[in-house]
């Protein structure tokens, strides 16, 4: 976690990083949150379902102090949708090349009305034990070869090398678990639009922005856009701090 020590009345800003990644990713958004006085922790997403992850996030928003913005990339937007409604002190909502998923639907199946994406090609599936006796379970990854086109395309190929070195597999749990009722429903929220995004694929992204009625940036750049534009991406965090603190 990383934690500003300054005190006031403005909400602590909750990172929740997406499938295939973790929560370095947001280490640039960090350093200009930090910089603007902003207290801020960036969270673990064990990224193993909807209803784990959604419940490990939400007790993490309820032991914070004081009002939260909950913000999440990817994946880490359908746990905060979901997250934030059993957590009560969620004042705020940002999306950033996020799923806002209404209740009942699974990521999987809002993926096959993308014509942006091109994820589900570069996918590899992996077994996990699932702790239940010899039982496993599957998991997905992205193709190393694939990752930078289908992932981090607005970055150098060598970071996306290391990048898809280091990634974490997603239990397809993930995209195949129906969601629950979505905060965005009951909160303000912001989206961030990357124009370039191949992963969730950017029509979805803001298709399901517009849904929920989320101010919209739009950005040129791919998926990860809090890593190859982190200052966009602070600033549209720093609008909604303003707004709500």
């Amino acid at each position: 976690m990383s934690e500003n020590p300054q005190d006031g009345p403005s909400p602590t800003v909750v990172l929740v990083h997406g499938a295939f990644a973790d929560s370095s990713g947001w280490s640039g958004v960090v350093e200009r949150l930090h910089a603007e006085g902003v207290r801020v922790t960036s969270a673990s997403n064990p990224l193993r379902g909807i209803s784990v992850d959604s419940a490990y996030v939400a007790s993490l928003l309820g032991q914070i102090p004081g009002p939260v913005i909950a913000v999440g990339h990817s994946y880490g937007g359908a746990v905060i949708s979901n997250a934030a409604d059993d957590a009560d002190n969620v004042v705020g909502l940002v999306y950033v090349a996020a799923f806002a998923p209404d209740e009942g639907e699974t990521l999987g199946g809002i993926e096959q009305d993308s014509k942006d994406s091109v994820l589900t090609a570069a996918l590899t599936q992996l077994q996990y034990p699932t702790g239940q006796g010899g039982e496993t379970a599957v998991e997905l990854a992205i193709d190393p070869a694939q990752f930078h086109d289908a992932f981090a395309a607005d970055l150098p190929a060598g970071q996306a090398a290391v990048m898809a070195a280091t990634q974490r597999p997603v239990a397809e749990l993930a995209f195949s678990e129906p969601n629950g009722t979505p905060a965005w429903k009951n909160l303000p929220s912001w989206a961030v639009v990357p124009t370039g995004d191949r992963a969730a694929g950017s029509d979805v992204v803001r298709s399901m922005a517009e849904r929920a009625g989320a101010t919209i940036i739009e950005v040129e750049g791919s998926h990860v856009i809090m890593i190859s534009q982190p200052q966009a991406v602070a600033d549209v965090i720093l609008t909604a701090v303003a707004a709500l603190g």
